[in-house]
């Protein structure tokens, strides 16, 4: 074999090859398939793969090196200052130093180049720089404003910087320009930047400030920072609330025509005690055959907001209503949700009703939907509903007892419906809630486990029978729809999953690739009880798919459901909306709609909205539960690993709060992490930390900035000490004094050490030596391992 001549026949092939093809079929196109051929041409083919003149793709097709140098990815930046590139069909990020950043903020589409080559045997991920930003994912930033001294502002060109809230953008320093408002010292604004990062000023923004938010020690100040930070709008436009306030309080008989009249009908809604936007409403009746006629009434919100209205429009823009703490930011106006279109006991009320009947199996053998008028008979409360049918609240078993015969007849059918359910094979994750209780001033002053009882799950089921059921009729009808979809798990993430449960003891069916619900339910019922069932079902929660809407019926994995929708929400959700206004205009004959043009459009736009939602509210109970915890530093408590790394644990306590024991704290061996098994093994001691192991933890300290709690072992909390004061037994005094503080600046930007009246110079949180971003945790430490380059 001429090598040179078949290294230039084989580059000529791969470049004119339109598909992707394997060593051995080019072997065969370029005849070196015979044995001893065949030898020498995958011998070159490691050779030029090492001299990275091709590469070898995931799935073992060959591919130039230079299609692949030149990578495009979005960037996420650690609050250390470095970054990760994901690219699309790459298991690993590529990690980029700070230095290589080249003026990348958090979330930029980025073109990135390779510089250094992932080393497996090391489990080092591929290191690169950035070239290009590509398109930019910030055009706002949020934070703290603090003034410069006349001298300074003259050196920087500057009236101030901003120390960003989002920790993604912990190392960036925003120079404030005099050509926006002018902050004061101490207040929380909201800036356009104006100018963005470069590769000589990596760290440094110029923004224009262009809203105050409040001052950082004003009660509410924090959660309207958050909503700030994610541009979620919390006011709504003047045209909006003229539209709102000119829609009837009343029902007028016009308003009546082409609906079903059902106020005859026993209806209740059933909610929170503290609900005011009641959208949902149920009557049940018994067959005498033994089945049951349900009656799931939703609020007909989409009759008041018109397609293409200004509230119709905001409604578009919000996707959801946003819950936080003590506080709810509606998708539509008050006078709306809580007005005309909420529920309430006692007068007349459009609905959008989906009557079913059902087998005394459970099986919808018939169902109508479409308008109508309700009228509900009781505002019921869960736990009244609890206290009724646990057959305790005589009181009320006695004050409701025009009902008492439907609420046992309700709770009869959900067991039905649940074990319909269960048997295909629908994951009931159940994970407990935490309720934050603050006082008047927005201070958290408890955290309450939320108690799910027989009458929440039981509206639960009847929700997700309606749902199935509208999406079902119109999947068979073959109309342009919009649906809730959870697709099949990621392979590579239910492959970690199953083996970690593996691990654990528990024996499973199946494989990542063709994993069905029904087994995901029995590994939940075979860990049930266990003291890590809490963590395996947050597991197995991190190896799905994230569920989002669709114009296709691509089936919901975690309900183990073909079809399905969301219908019952249309006061805080948007699709839910939609779905409602669909069914009106195909019962009117209403075609190519500006709403069915857009259902594309539509469902993109409110699966964004929706991740949002969710980043926002876990944004302020991670706020709220690491204030809460400010005055029990020092305070131990029982706790449950819930993650173990190469840099150390994740504890959760008892009420869900989380946070984290450094491997370094463990000073009694050296901890060696086996990543098959996601455990810490004590090289000397043997010892070993696994998920779910038990342990009792004191902390040590929490950052409201950084939304950090840090815990130690107590053991190793009382070596320390005793270790503490026999050093200090042994010397004279002890120097006290606190350490070194880092500022929220990049080492391009020096900032004045005081100004000219004096003052001192502002010092931020404490960085936390050699702890890893959580949200990179899996990121070059081992999680995967891979011998091929991807797509």
């Amino acid at each position: 074999m001429n090598k040179e001549q078949v290294k230039d026949q084989l580059l000529q092939a791969i470049k004119t090859s339109d598909q992707g093809q394997t060593a051995s079929d080019y072997s065969k196109l370029l005849g070196y398939d015979a044995a001893k051929d065949f030898t020498d041409f995958v011998n070159l083919v490691a050779e030029l793969e090492r001299q990275h003149e091709i590469v070898i793709l995931e799935d073992g097709t060959l591919g130039l090196s230079q299609d692949y140098d030149q990578l495009t990815g979005r960037l996420s930046v650690n609050k250390k200052g470095f970054g990760f590139v994901s690219v699309e069909n790459m298991e690993r990020d590529i990690f980029i130093p700070a230095k290589d950043l080249n003026g990348g903020m958090n979330g930029d589409t980025v073109q990135v180049e390779i510089t250094q080559e992932a080393k497996e045997w090391e489990d080092k991920s591929a290191e690169g720089k950035i070239n290009q930003v590509l398109e930019r994912a910030n055009q706002q930033v949020v934070g703290e404003f603090y003034p410069f001294s006349d001298d300074d502002q003259k050196k920087y060109q500057a009236i101030g910087y901003i120390k960003p809230l989002n920790h993604s953008l912990g190392q960036m320093t925003c120079l404030v320009t005099d050509q926006g408002l002018k902050p004061v010292e101490g207040e929380i604004v909201r800036a356009e930047i104006v100018a963005y990062p470069t590769a000589k000023l990596a760290m440094t923004c110029r923004v224009l400030v262009k809203e105050t938010v409040g001052h950082k020690d004003a009660p509410g100040t924090d959660i309207l920072a958050v909503l700030a930070m994610f541009d979620i709008p919390h006011e709504f436009p003047e045209e909006v609330m003229a539209e709102a306030e000119a829609v009837s309080e009343t029902i007028s008989s016009e308003d009546l025509e082409g609906r079903m009249d059902l106020r005859d009908q026993l209806t209740i809604t059933i909610d929170g005690a503290d609900a005011k936007d009641l959208d949902d409403a149920i009557s049940l009746k018994t067959l005498v055959d033994g089945g049951y006629e349900l009656g799931v009434h939703i609020a007909d919100v989409s009759y008041y907001v018109k397609e293409n209205s200004a509230i119709d429009q905001e409604a578009f823009d919000r996707g959801t209503s946003v819950y936080l703490t003590d506080r709810v930011v509606p998708m539509l106006p008050q006078r709306l949700s809580n007005g005309i279109c909420s529920l309430q006991e006692g007068v007349d009320r459009l609905a959008m009703s989906c009557l079913m009947t059902l087998s005394k199996t459970g099986q919808v053998t018939d169902y109508q939907i479409g308008p109508s008028v309700i009228q509900s008979d009781h505002r019921m409360t869960y736990s009244d509903v609890n206290a009724i049918l646990s057959g305790q609240g005589q009181d009320l078993r006695g004050q409701y007892q025009d009902i008492v015969a439907m609420l046992e007849g309700m709770a009869d059918l959900h067991h039905i419906l649940e074990a319909k359910r269960k048997h295909r094979g629908a994951i009931d994750f159940d994970t407990s809630e935490a309720k934050i209780i603050v006082d008047e001033t927005g201070f958290p002053v408890d955290i309450q486990l939320r108690e799910r009882g027989l009458g929440e799950r039981m509206i639960e089921s009847f929700m997700l029978a309606a749902n199935e059921t509208v999406a079902r009729h119109y999947t068979l009808a073959k109309k342009d729809f919009i649906y809730r979809v959870h697709e099949h798990p990621d392979m590579d993430r239910m492959q970690n999953f199953l083996q970690f449960v593996t691990a654990m003891g528990v024996k499973v069916k199946g494989t990542s690739s063709d994993i069905k619900p029904k087994e995901l339910q029995q590994i939940l019922k075979k860990i049930e009880g266990e003291s890590y069932e809490p963590v395996v079902k947050m597991m197995m929660l991190r190896s799905m798919q994230q569920a989002h809407y669709d114009t296709e019926a691509l089936g919901h994995f975690g309900l183990a459901a073909e079809d399905y929708t969301h219908f019952t929400s249309p006061i805080r959700r948007y699709p839910d909306l939609i779905v409602h206004r669909l069914i009106r205009q195909y019962a009117n004959h209403e075609s190519n709609t500006s709403t069915q043009k857009n259902l594309g459009e539509i469902a993109e736009q409110s699966s964004k909205r929706e991740r949002r939602s969710v980043d926002a509210e876990r944004e302020v109970d991670s706020l709220k539960k690491t204030e809460f915890m400010l005055d029990k530093v020092g305070e131990t408590f029982p706790a449950i690993i819930s993650s173990v790394t190469n840099f150390g644990l994740f504890v959760q306590l008892e009420n869900t709060i989380e946070g984290m024991i450094h491997v370094s704290s463990l000073k009694d061996d050296y901890y060696n992490f086996i990543e098959s098994h996601l455990v810490l093994i004590g090289e000397r001691t043997g010892r070993t930390f696994k998920i779910g192991d038990p342990i009792e933890v004191k902390l040590i300290n929490a950052d409201v900035d950084s939304r950090q709690l840090d815990f130690r072992l107590v053991e190793e909390e009382a070596e320390s000490k005793q270790g503490k004061d026999q050093q200090a037994g042994q010397s004279k005094a002890k120097k006290k004094g606190k350490g070194k503080h880092h500022k929220a600046k990049p080492k391009d930007f020096k900032s004045p050490k005081k100004d000219k009246k004096g003052h001192p110079k502002k010092k931020h949180g404490k960085g936390k030596k050699g702890k890893k971003s959580s949200q990179h945790k899996h990121k070059g430490q081992g999680d995967f391992k891979i011998r091929k380059r991807q797509k």
